[in-house]
């Protein structure tokens, strides 16, 4: 017989669906936009796409398995795992992508005029290949023995069953805290979002030291340019912040969790953690469409031309911005 949902899970999968709602549609329209718009071509906005598509996993695959595991059905040790594994996949994706962004707009300031040649389509298209393989080895380690099984397995036999054991299936009873928080968290989290603060406060640094340089009259180009890095940068930068906003708080109730089993976790603050991290897959487009016109002006497009049936004037098409000349 299934299990009863209470009042206060039902109110938890109605904000889970809610989220779902605006993360899976928000973030299509970003994919979609970079299809349609020529000047959003360029190898960031190429990593951006990877990260949709990450935000567009969470919403369709793994808030509708984080709402299974919240009803609590028993199942296999290894299905529960299964289960378990996608959100540490699309988590690892969203975070190398991110890296990706950040070291593409350093290079972008740091050598504008070789960038062209530096940071080619394919290598692009490489890069991105390479963040999603890393992401399925690192979110697939638990499927490879690191996980609870052992635990499980003797109290399983101590009760005396046989055959694999069945559980209530939830995160923590399959996942090892261990590989949470020292795997995880202070391999594959918490270094590369120092490293990408670091990044963009030499990316910062470098776009304020070309803009302060005297303006000369043949200088317009460069301070356009820079001006325009600044913009880009800023948002970018401010979607990294938000991520790590989202993501730290549950890290850091793991790391609780590790090092105090004896401490008391409340609920809510549980429950707000898990809001955040997959909240924040809905934040995204939300920001590209405030802060950067591009996405703003081609997402209107959309709109008028595909759902208010109002086709817009063509898009201003701008070839993705040249490095400042000499």
């Amino acid at each position: 017989m299934p299990p009863s949902i209470s009042a206060f899970q039902a109110a938890y999968i109605g904000i889970e669906v809610l989220i779902a709602l605006v993360s899976v549609p928000g973030n299509v329209l970003v994919i979609w936009a970079v299809k349609v718009n020529q000047a959003l071509r360029d190898a960031t906005f190429c990593f951006i796409v990877s990260l949709a598509v990450a935000d567009v996993a969470v919403g369709a695959l793994v808030i509708p398995l984080a709402i299974l595991i919240n009803i609590g059905p028993r199942t296999y040790f290894h299905t529960c795992l299964m289960v378990a594994c996608p959100v540490l996949i699309l988590t690892q994706s969203s975070i190398l992508a991110l890296l990706a962004i950040a070291v593409d707009r350093y290079l972008r300031v740091k050598i504008p005029l070789r960038y062209k040649t530096v940071v080619t389509p394919r290598r692009a298209a490489v890069a991105i290949a390479g963040c999603w393989i890393l992401s399925f080895v690192v979110g697939l380690t638990p499927m490879f023995g690191w996980n609870r099984l052992g635990e499980v397995e003797r109290a399983w036999a101590a009760n005396g069953s046989e055959g694999e054991p069945v559980i209530e299936c939830e995160f923590e009873k399959v996942i090892s805290m261990e590989y949470m928080v020292y795997f995880n968290f202070f391999v594959w989290v918490l270094p590369p979002l120092l490293l990408m603060v670091l990044i963009y406060l030499e990316v910062f640094y470098l776009i304020r030291k070309q803009l302060n340089k005297k303006v000369s009259a043949s200088s317009g180009d460069p301070q356009k340019y820079y001006g325009k890095e600044l913009k880009i940068a800023k948002s970018l930068a401010l979607i990294l912040f938000l991520f790590a906003l989202s993501w730290l708080p549950l890290h850091i109730l793991n790391c609780i969790t590790l090092f105090c089993p004896s401490c008391r976790k409340p609920s809510v603050l549980i429950y707000i953690a898990i809001f955040l991290t997959h909240g924040n897959s809905a934040m995204n487009p939300i920001v590209y469409a405030f802060r950067i016109q591009k996405f703003r002006v081609t997402f209107l497009k959309i709109w008028n031309d595909h759902f208010r049936c109002q086709p817009s004037p063509p898009i201003d098409e701008d070839p993705p911005e040249e490095g400042p000349h000499d």
